[in-house]
């Protein structure tokens, strides 16, 4: 597996986003199952692993804490994420993003990730106005060991600045994919210039740039796609022209549409390191073999041209998720 730099910290050219073994997919794996899969990915090469407090309200970090476990530590990369409110379980009285609050949040991740370090610290959804604040207690945090470097997630460029500015970034957490290029203007360049990494979440458009998806599929339960709108049929329907576009790209590098995204991400610097989820132990073979394949730049540049053609229909947006908890069970979105 090749690598990739975050910072001073290297990582596998392809990290794995761990969300999706206990939720906002469908039905998960058993514990068991999943576990077996993280070990595979990292026999295949893959040694950075992406989990936050916010998924499943802290059992996804117990799952990665259980998966890691019997795997050396000093050979794994552990990114990690905290909420800026307090969770249902936080019962300490301060702020959550005081020093206190952020310390009393760093020490229950440590102790179900079974460890006594993370890697990288990443504020989840970054609060606008704790720019500076937050970014003197990762310092603290860095110097006494308890973390290795940090990260914002989402964060505008003048947040990355204020931050940055206090106590040098090492990540920037964002989704980045060929259906969601926003970040390309400001941040990735600002990134590129300043040795931060950035990393993908959600490169394959939430699965559906992998074109194994159709309009006819259902999404039920507790699964994100319900409220997506990229997965609403008609918009299903109106970005095929991207998926036809993807598939020729694919079957000229005798590559899978998944293999192709990933490419893509992959070829816009080097300092860019997607983390796609994958429960089978198929997908983990084919999306980590994505790093084997190179789009030369003219490859790219003829892609990137064929892309500024395609509207895309639908998003993934943060307040559309939030009402997943509201849309009933019998209601697909």
């Amino acid at each position: 597996m090749k690598t990739r730099k975050l910072g001073t910290l290297e990582v596998s050219a392809i990290g794995m986003g761990c969300m999706g073994f206990t939720h906002a997919y469908g039905a998960t794996p058993a514990e068991s199952d999943g576990i077996k899969l993280v070990h595979k990915a990292f026999e295949l090469g893959c040694n950075f692993f992406d989990t936050a407090e916010m998924y499943s309200y802290f059992k996804n970090e117990e799952f990665v804490g259980k998966a890691l476990k019997n795997l050396p530590r000093d050979k794994v990369v552990i990114s990690d994420k905290f909420w800026s409110e307090k969770l249902p379980g936080h019962d300490f009285a301060e702020e959550k993003l005081s020093e206190a609050g952020i310390r009393k949040s760093l020490e229950g991740s440590l102790r179900r990730l079974q460890t006594d370090y993370v890697d990288v610290y990443i504020e989840h959804q970054t609060d606008e106005g704790s720019e500076e604040q937050v970014a003197f207690v990762m310092g603290k945090l860095i110097a006494e060991g308890k973390i290795r470097a940090w990260g914002q997630s989402s964060p505008t460029l003048e947040q990355i600045k204020k931050a940055h500015a206090v106590t040098p970034l090492s990540a920037i957490q964002s989704e980045y994919s060929m259906m969601e290029r926003k970040w390309e203007k400001e941040v990735i360049p600002f990134c590129a210039e300043n040795n931060i990494g950035f990393m993908a979440f959600s490169p394959l458009g939430n699965g559906f740039l992998s074109g194994k998806y159709s309009s006819k599929d259902k999404f039920e339960g507790n699964d994100v796609r319900r409220v997506i709108t990229r997965f609403d049929p008609k918009n299903m329907d109106a970005n095929q022209p991207l998926l036809d576009l993807i598939k020729k790209f694919a079957d000229d590098k005798n590559a899978t549409p998944a293999q192709i995204a990933l490419a893509w991400v992959l070829a816009g610097g080097d300092f860019i390191v997607p983390i796609p989820g994958m429960r089978k132990e198929t997908r983990i073979r084919e999306n980590l073999g994505a790093a084997e394949i190179e789009l030369a730049p003219e490859e790219y540049s003829a892609l990137n041209e064929e892309l500024s053609k395609i509207k895309i229909h639908g998003d993934r947006d943060g307040k559309d998720i939030k009402k997943l908890g509201t849309v009933p069970d019998n209601v697909n979105k």
